[in-house]
């Protein structure tokens, strides 16, 4: 028997949206879309969230619009968690799958966290699928790549923090689990600007997260994400990835990075210009932490498509 907290149903939260299955890349994606009627816009969560981190955004764009789908990330919540493809080629390929299963020639992409790297790859690989990038807490994979060897006392240490640790095998995966999930919120409140932590909202997002992060599978496969982005370093793999997106793209970039964020940097994003194209614009908000769409996000919906 399922002990409680487990079932992937449960994350199909109530709301102005309609839940359904897609298929993609190989693979069934969860998504809650909202339908505005409009030009599609692809919302990809990050670590260690769902698809209902972009609550605020999911009805506020459709208003503006816009048919707005938000998914579930392979090995995340009602999304299928297979063993393997948690590299950012095959993560590009599950965007990429789903917005044409979605019957859409091309998609505004905005990503948080993972889900930001996430949309920066697939508008490097799958150029001619994306109207506009924005990204949410996520400098270009190669400005954190770089930070990390040439500023090792700031983005270096941020990224050490968390990410070395999630190296080791099954030790992280119990961590996370413990206690009900309790390690997510100890997480969300150090990652967070001092604003939002004290607020209903962050209640009950640190409710829907634990639980999130107990469906079976979830862990492992989320802490994959990190270890591919580790050993892939020591590997060619790593130096195709990397050759394969630092072409700056032809399409509108926007970041938007909170100026408190302690794991990725502001300065991080801002070095992100490098290989952002020619309509870039940064963004950073005050007073911020690492989820911009959750603290604040009335400011950040404001500034999400062109």
């Amino acid at each position: 028997m399922r002990r409680a907290g487990t079932d992937a149903s449960a994350l199909r939260l109530p709301g102005p949206w309609t839940h359904r299955g897609v298929s993609a890349n190989g693979i069934r994606l969860q998504v809650a879309e909202c339908d505005g009627g409009g030009p599609l816009v692809v919302l990809l969560h990050g670590f260690p969230e769902f698809w209902w981190s972009w609550r605020h955004q999911l009805p506020a764009l459709a208003r503006r619009g816009y048919r707005v789908v938000a998914v579930d990330l392979r090995g995340y919540g009602g999304s299928d968690k297979p063993p393997r493809g948690y590299d950012l080629w095959t993560l590009a390929g599950d965007v990429a799958g789903l917005i044409r299963a979605l019957g859409e020639p091309r998609a505004h992409l905005v990503g948080h966290d993972w889900g930001g790297l996430i949309a920066w790859t697939v508008t490097a690989l799958h150029p001619r699928l994306v109207l506009s990038l924005t990204a949410i807490g996520a400098p270009h994979p190669l400005a954190v790549r770089a930070a990390v060897v040439r500023d090792p006392f700031g983005q270096g240490a941020a990224t050490a923090r968390y990410a070395a640790a999630f190296q080791l095998p099954r030790w992280p995966e119990r961590s996370l689990r413990r206690d009900g999930g309790a390690r997510v919120e100890r997480i969300l409140r150090s990652w967070s600007g001092p604003g939002w932590t004290a607020s209903d909202d962050f209640a009950e997002a640190v409710a829907h997260y634990r639980r999130a992060i107990r469906v079976t599978g979830t862990v492992h496969s989320a802490l994959e994400y990190y270890r591919w982005a580790v050993r892939s370093q020591f590997r060619i793999e790593g130096h195709r990835f990397a050759a394969a997106v630092a072409r700056p793209p032809s399409v509108p970039v926007r970041q938007v990075h909170g100026a408190l964020d302690p794991c990725l940097l502001a300065s991080t994003a801002a070095a992100s210009v490098r290989w952002a194209g020619p309509e870039h614009h940064l963004h950073v908000l005050p007073g911020t932490g690492h989820f911009p769409h959750e603290e604040r996000p009335e400011a950040t919906t404001a500034l999400l498509v062109p």
